[in-house]
């Protein structure tokens, strides 16, 4: 029997799940098990939902929209990127539900927008195992695709990395790439830092649990290097 606060977040989502055991999981953070020395913590359920939002994201825009591939691939950045799903995960107050160590609660962590961006995809990974992709896909449309207008009005479609491209193409004639710097930790749990490279200079390196994050975070942290204006 799920805790009285959990059912109501089953009913802001619109789910009941059939195996409680998932949702708790879900929404347990590493922190809250690592003395005990358990695993049962979201970080496995986050690599599935990750996973499950951008197939449902890709498939929506693909649906959607007849645009060309490099713009899809723009907006679907926009869909999944972790500032948007904080911001959902927010919207639905789903920190106050989250399992945190004492200290990790005393730092902030039911507020931390990567805390609550995982958080989100690892019950979008819980909703997938309970109900099935279908009822995956519903969640994902009614919480984060729903918003695609507005992200595309607020300019979020342009991430870093287009802004840096744009910018070193306009001021350096060269056009910036990305090297793996390092790679560490079992597939559900990686860790890559990429650089940012303008020829042979490195502008940046940024870090994420993919090569496509750490890009971006490292063009995130190139534009701040470079002093170039970005739009985030």
């Amino acid at each position: 029997m799920l805790p009285a606060p959990l059912v109501s977040l089953e009913k802001t989502i619109g789910f009941s799940f059939r195996d409680k055991d998932l949702l708790m999981e879900a929404l347990t953070h590493r922190s809250a098990v690592r003395r005990s020395g358990l695993k049962k913590h979201n970080e496995r359920f986050e690599f599935l939902g990750d996973a499950v939002l951008e197939l449902v994201a890709t498939e929506y825009l693909f649906r959607v929209s007849e645009k060309p591939e490099g713009e899809l691939t723009n907006y679907r950045s926009a869909l999944v990127k972790g500032e948007h799903l904080a911001s959902v995960a927010k919207e639905i107050k789903l920190g106050d539900f989250l399992h945190l160590s004492r200290g990790e609660e005393a730092s902030g962590g039911r507020d931390k927008p990567s805390t609550l961006a995982n958080a989100l995809e690892a019950l979008i990974g819980a909703i997938y195992l309970d109900h099935g992709f279908d009822a995956a896909q519903k969640f994902c449309q009614n919480f984060i695709l729903v918003r695609l207008r507005e992200l595309l009005a607020a300019g979020k479609h342009r991430d870093e990395k287009s802004v840096f491209q744009e910018k070193a193409q306009e001021l350096l004639s060269l056009t910036p790439h990305y090297d793996v710097v390092s790679e560490a930790g079992p597939d559900h749990d990686k860790k890559f830092i990429c650089a940012a490279m303008i020829g042979e200079e490195k502008i940046a390196e940024g870090t994420g649990s993919s090569k496509q994050r750490a890009e971006l975070d490292a063009a995130k942290n190139a534009l701040k290097v470079k002093k170039w204006a970005t739009p985030f």
